[in-house]
């Protein structure tokens, strides 16, 4: 008899695909139970909740973001922590997870864990994210705040001005918020005791030289 016309052989293939289909059906169910369990526990993390859960931030930042407009305002809108440090995007988010675990490492160190330690590392902290804020083009401001988006002719004349110049300079949000949502370090003076603190031109920046000048 033809192996072709084998019973034996036949039901072997049967039984291989079923198996192979129970596998892959496994598989596929597992998949999607990861990937939510992956998902909103990355989105536990991504709450402002999360990000105050630890004292030093209870105590340091988040104490003096409750003195901005950022956290009370006459429109209702609040920015709280994720929306200002955490991106929207997924793969921006990822990255800046995966950044953050540095954080933690820090915090089972206890290296800002009094006000007196934070305010003794206040300046790299800023600067750190300054420089990051300044790299995405302040990504997460633009979430909420946008050059074209802005009407001129509802603000100041000093907002106005400013706002209108940054754009033709092609400054970004940072350059000149700094302190926004929390309290500054110390800025570099010809007076007072020497101390770690801010150059005058990383608080503002120099113009960028166009092109066309």
């Amino acid at each position: 008899m033809s192996n072709d016309h084998n019973p034996d052989k036949g039901r072997l293939w049967q039984r291989l695909r079923r198996v192979a289909l129970g596998v892959g059906g496994v598989a596929f169910v597992a998949g999607i139970v990861f990937w939510g369990g992956f998902n909103t526990a990355m989105e536990l993390t991504n709450t402002e909740a999360f990000c105050i859960s630890c004292h030093e931030m209870q105590e340091n930042v988040y104490e003096e973001y409750r003195n901005t407009i950022h956290y009370q305002n006459r429109t209702g809108v609040r920015a709280t922590c994720p929306d200002c440090h955490v991106p929207k995007d997924w793969q921006h988010k990822i990255v800046r997870k995966i950044q953050a675990s540095k954080e933690l490492w820090h915090h089972l160190l206890g290296s800002v864990d009094t006000p007196e330690k934070f305010d003794a590392k206040r300046l790299q902290l800023a600067q750190n994210e300054w420089a990051r804020m300044k790299k995405t083009d302040s990504r997460e401001c633009r979430n909420c705040h946008n050059f074209e988006y802005f009407d001129y002719s509802v603000q100041g004349r000093r907002s106005n001005k400013a706002h209108q110049e940054g754009l033709a300079e092609g400054k970004t949000c940072i350059d000149c918020h700094k302190g926004i949502a929390h309290s500054l370090p110390p800025i570099e003076q010809d007076i007072g005791s020497t101390r770690d603190a801010v150059a005058p031109e990383v608080f503002h920046p120099a113009t960028p030289v166009r092109a066309d000048d």
